[in-house]
């Protein structure tokens, strides 16, 4: 029981948070956060990478094919992106698939309590006949 009480007050509030979702529900969402934040940081390393070589980038704009630079801008946010995508995939996918077990640990824990507690009753309702 003060396992149990351990479990609810410490990692089973995100456990039990996990699963209040179906698993595709869960991962699909943490997709979309990632892909989100992979977005901004993509954007913020490209701004903070353009202010570095400002003057470079500024001096070769003109010479340089705008197409080809955002293609290459453009493949290089796929490839950053899918690939944290992925990660995110596979490190949720395992976060979920544990989060259900331990909450299958816990709800056979409070199924077996609750059945000691009324075991408990019908000796104490036999005792008092």
């Amino acid at each position: 029981m003060t396992r149990m009480a351990s479990f609810e007050a410490g990692e089973g509030k995100k456990s039990m948070a996990i699963g209040t979702y179906f698993r595709g529900d869960y991962i699909a969402k943490e997709i979309i956060k990632s892909i989100i934040y992979g977005t901004v940081s993509y954007g913020i390393i490209l701004a903070l990478y353009l202010a570095y070589d400002f003057e470079k980038f500024m001096n070769n704009i003109y010479e340089m094919d705008l197409w080809a630079f955002g293609k290459t801008v453009l493949t290089r946010y796929l490839i950053v992106v899918g690939v944290y995508a992925v990660i995110t995939y596979i490190v949720y996918v395992v976060r979920y698939r544990r989060a259900r077990r331990k909450l299958r640990i816990y709800y056979n824990n409070l199924r077996r309590l609750g059945t000691m507690y009324r075991k408990e009753d019908d000796r104490r309702k036999e005792d008092g006949r």
